[in-house]
């Protein structure tokens, strides 16, 4: 039987900014059948699918960070060591996540860490991936609710659009709690996304040691395998040399001075 010729959809209904990923259809998820003149599924169909059941889970970029950006405070000021690998990620987004490479941000607290981690989830979404952006703690909260009689998703759907989204990001791991049921659910998020190959961007104030013992070994060894090498963020808190810079006050010059040493390298 002769297989029937398609050619792009050219009668509009398409999302307003959408695209077809195989340059085949007019971004509708469908063609038209020459022979029949009936609307087919375009090859890009299952992943518009799969973008749609995520996308309850995928959850926005928190209000104070949706302006970061390379060039804006606090990054802009971000030390070599650490500027030099995350534009390098972002960069090569695409590729990172299609072979599920993630990145573990650690370091001091205010130091940019969830800056840099907004901002690669950011630029995820403008590349028209699917990005979820939780704190590990409101995430676990996220979970238990599912048990909840009028919750929106079963457990399972949860997971299931966990273990799908492009890129997650874990802000702040290491602060929940570290109750058996809670470890065994970091156990299962981390897992799913390490056997199906997604990428995850974490970000902690903890060492890998002091994580490795608040959410045990075997969630920071696959972490460390998705994530790779810890990109180690250090210098003066940023929150404080902000609210300092605003409100007029006097900042400490020992680690005003050290990030000038550092951006000017």
């Amino acid at each position: 039987m002769r297989a029937p010729r398609r050619r792009h959809r050219t009668s509009g209904g398409s999302d307003r900014g959408a695209f077809c990923p195989r340059d085949i259809c007019d971004g509708s998820g469908y063609v038209l059948d020459e022979d029949t003149g009936a609307a087919v599924p375009c090859d890009c169909r299952e992943e518009r699918v799969r973008r749609r059941r995520v996308r309850a889970l995928t959850s926005s970029i928190p209000r104070r960070y949706r302006d970061v950006g390379l060039e804006r405070f606090p990054i802009k000021d971000f030390p070599q060591t650490v500027l030099r690998p995350l534009r390098k990620y972002v960069r090569e987004l695409d590729e990172n996540l299609a072979s599920g490479r993630g990145l573990w941000l650690g370091g001091d607290l205010g130091t940019g860490k969830t800056s840099a981690a907004a901002l690669i989830a950011k630029e995820a979404s403008v590349r028209g991936h699917t990005a979820a952006f939780h704190t590990a703690p409101e995430l676990l909260s996220r979970i238990r609710g599912t048990f909840n009689e009028n919750s929106e998703h079963t457990y399972l759907e949860l997971l299931d659009q966990l273990r799908s989204v492009d890129l997650l990001v874990i802000d702040d791991m290491g602060t929940q709690q570290t109750k058996p049921w809670v470890l065994e659910q970091l156990y299962v998020i981390v897992n799913d996304r390490y056997l199906e190959e997604r990428a995850i961007v974490m970000t902690t104030n903890l060492s890998e040691p002091e994580l490795s013992q608040q959410i045990t070994p075997r969630v920071t060894s696959r972490l460390l395998e998705i994530c790779r090498e810890p990109v180690t963020f250090s210098g003066p808190d940023y929150r404080r040399l902000e609210v300092l810079g605003d409100s007029g006050g006097e900042v400490d010059a020992a680690p005003a001075l050290q990030l000038a040493e550092l951006t000017s390298n």
